[in-house]
C-alpha cells in the first residue's frame, strides 16, 4: 500500500463478511449483493475511474463488478485468484467442507484459520504472528465465523460464467502477478495462462517461491510491481 500510494490514492476495503467490515447473517453474499456494495462504495467516494487489484475470493467479486462497467476500470491487476467457472478439486472440496457443520466449525476456528494461512504460504518463516492474528481476530464469535462461511459460498457458477464471457472485453492495461507454489489454488498457473489468452495485453510476473498469500511472503516486491503498474498512464 505505501508503495502504490506514492503515485496514487490507494484504498483497501474489507468486503462485508471479511476483516473489520460488518458480517450480517441475513446477507446473500451473492455476486449482485457485492455489486451493490461496491457501487455504493465507489459512489460514496466519488470515483469515476479507478484501478482495481484483486486476490483470492476478491477476484471473482471484483471482476464481476468490473465486467458490468469496464469503462470505469483504468488498470486491472490479478493476483492468485479464482476467475473461471471450471473449479479445481481444492476449491470444490473447500465448498463441500463449508457446508458440513462439523468441518465448517473446524475450518473457521482460530486453529483452522491459522492453519489455512500456513498452508497458503510457501516459506512459513515469512508468515508473521501479526499476520495470523490479523486474520483470526475478526472471527471471534460463532456468528462472525458463520458469516465467513456464507461469504465463501454465496458466489454462484452463473456469475463466474458471466466473468468468463465478458473478461475479454477489457481493453485497459492488465497485470498478472502470482505465486507458483499455491496449495490453495493449485491450478493458478493454468488460470493465469488462460487469462493471458483472453487478455493478450496482460503483463505476467511469476514468483517461483511464493504460495497463495504472496503479499505475506514478498510484500515489498508485490508493492513495487503494482506501484509501477498503476503509475503507468492508462489508455482512455
Amino acid at each position: 500500500m505505501p508503495a502504490i500510494g506514492k503515485n496514487n490514492r490507494a484504498i483497501a476495503l474489507d468486503l462485508p463478511g471479511f476483516g473489520q467490515s460488518d458480517k450480517p447473517l441475513d446477507a446473500t453474499y451473492s455476486f449482485r449483493y457485492f455489486q451493490r456494495v461496491l457501487d455504493q462504495f465507489v459512489e460514496h467516494l466519488g470515483f469515476d475511474r479507478l484501478g482495481l487489484a484483486v486476490h483470492d475470493l476478491g477476484g471473482p467479486v471484483g471482476l464481476y463488478w468490473a465486467c458490468q462497467r469496464p469503462q470505469t476500470i483504468s488498470h486491472l491487476a490479478l493476483l492468485n485468484t479464482l476467475v473461471y467457472p471450471q473449479l479445481s478439486w481444492a476449491v470444490v472440496a473447500f465448498g463441500i467442507a463449508c457446508r458440513l457443520p462439523g468441518l465448517r466449525a473446524v475450518l473457521t476456528s482460530k486453529r483452522g484459520l491459522s492453519a489455512a494461512m500456513r498452508i497458503g504460504v510457501n516459506d512459513k518463516s515469512k508468515l508473521t504472528t501479526e499476520a495470523i492474528q490479523g486474520t483470526v481476530a475478526p472471527y471471534s464469535t460463532w456468528d462472525e465465523r458463520l458469516a465467513l462461511c456464507k461469504a465463501g459460498l454465496g458466489l454462484s457458477p452463473k456469475g463466474l460464467q458471466e466473468i468468463q464471457a465478458k473478461l475479454g472485453k477489457f481493453e485497459c492495461p492488465v497485470k498478472l502477478v502470482y505465486g507458483e507454489r499455491d496449495r490453495i489454488l493449485p491450478d493458478v498457473a493454468d488460470t493465469m495462462a488462460r487469462v493471458k489468452r483472453d487478455l493478450p495485453q496482460a503483463d505476467v510476473t511469476t514468483l517461483a517461491n511464493c504460495g497463495h498469500f504472496l503479499q505475506e511472503e514478498e510484500p515489498e516486491k508485490i508493492g513495487q510491481l503494482l506501484a509501477e503498474f498503476f503509475a503507468n498512464p492508462a489508455r482512455v
